[in-house]
């Protein structure tokens, strides 16, 4: 299988998928350049990811290139990224499908406005629930959604 557990020569990588993934999802929905471009940098994302408790959560798919990653506490998905220039591969989708099968993953909170990841998440058998909340330090509502 691709899919194995993270350790810490992923870091770097890991952070650079979330880095600029999050820029090309996100800038739209948050139009914040300052948070973009200043505060989410690869280096400071790394420090972050590098815990052992961190870690010990994610799971990357590696083909003798990490090209994507999935965090799973308990049975919530609280991440899942691919790298865009692999996106449309089938590797975000084998990510979930290993997140459903092997920790019973069973929910996860999506931006609401992030329509793309939602028609993701309910092709892969999610569907979304009326509860809301506002993601932390935002205005923006994320979503619950459960399979």
């Amino acid at each position: 299988m691709k899919i194995r557990k993270a350790d810490a020569r992923d870091v770097s990588r890991i952070a650079e998928i979330l880095v600029f993934v999050k820029r090309m999802n996100y800038r739209a929905i948050f139009h914040n350049d300052d948070y973009s471009f200043n505060e989410l940098q690869v280096l400071s994302v790394a420090k972050e990811y590098s815990s052992k408790e961190m870690l010990d959560h994610i799971w990357v798919y590696d083909d003798g290139i990490v090209k994507g990653m999935i965090r799973i506490d308990g049975a919530e998905i609280k991440e899942l990224y691919v790298d865009h220039f692999f996106q449309g591969q089938g590797i975000g989708a084998e990510l979930i499908e290993f997140a459903k099968i092997e920790y019973h993953a069973k929910f996860l909170w999506v931006l609401e406005k992030n329509i793309d990841a939602i028609r993701f998440y309910e092709r892969h058998g999610f569907r979304k629930t009326d509860t809301k909340k506002l993601e932390a330090g935002t205005t923006e509502n994320i979503l619950l959604m459960e399979c």
